[in-house]
């Protein structure tokens, strides 16, 4: 069975996004900043090294639907740019996203399966479709906490990025007590990225 990472980029403080998020704003006002390890040009060899390397092992991703209207808005994700940022979006997994109800248009209709019954099924359905690659857990923050909150997670991979947000929207808010072992650090100028397993 696939292994399921939530993998998500944070701020010191525990934000994912800036404040106002919303589909014209993605990452909130000033949220950039959490994503510089992917988003700066040129990138430090280490987080080339992180992104394409997560990129490679990912099966499927499993998204909560308010990143999914962000991705598939008209500033989103295209041919070029997508899951894994800029790496080969021919090859990009597919994505399965949890949802009260199914959009009536989807600009990106080839890469979304939407699910109705819960972060569960949703794991489970990309755990079918990933083979012997891993589910990626990719945010927001909502459908992260619900997987650790219902433990179908088995690994947490948070990109910390060195700076303060002050507000905007928090992860762990769900989750309650919870253990893991940490499994490796790595580090750039714009980022620690931390691996954690989960303890069941």
């Amino acid at each position: 069975m696939s292994r399921v990472i939530a993998d998500i980029s944070m701020s010191i403080d525990g934000y994912v996004t800036g404040p106002g998020a919303d589909p014209a704003h993605g990452l909130g006002i000033g949220g950039e900043g959490i994503h510089a390890w992917v988003l700066e040009e040129p990138r430090t060899s280490v987080d080339e090294g992180v992104l394409a390397g997560a990129f490679d092992e990912t099966g499927a991703v499993v998204m909560g639907r308010r990143l999914f209207d962000v991705v598939d808005g008209p500033d989103g994700w295209s041919d070029d740019i997508g899951y894994g940022y800029d790496q080969d979006q021919s090859v990009a997994p597919p994505c399965f996203v949890v949802t009260h109800d199914v959009p009536e248009r989807v600009r990106l209709a080839s890469r979304f399966r939407f699910v109705t019954s819960g972060v569960a099924d949703a794991v489970r359905a990309a755990s079918e479709a990933a083979g012997e690659k891993s589910v990626v857990v990719m945010g927001g923050a909502n459908v992260v906490d619900q997987c650790l909150a219902a433990d179908l997670v088995d690994e947490l991979r948070i990109h910390l990025s060195p700076l303060l947000m002050g507000s905007g929207t928090r992860l762990f808010e769900l989750t309650g007590r919870k253990d893991f072992v940490q499994r490796d650090v790595v580090v750039s100028s714009r980022a620690t990225h931390l691996t954690y397993d989960v303890v069941r």
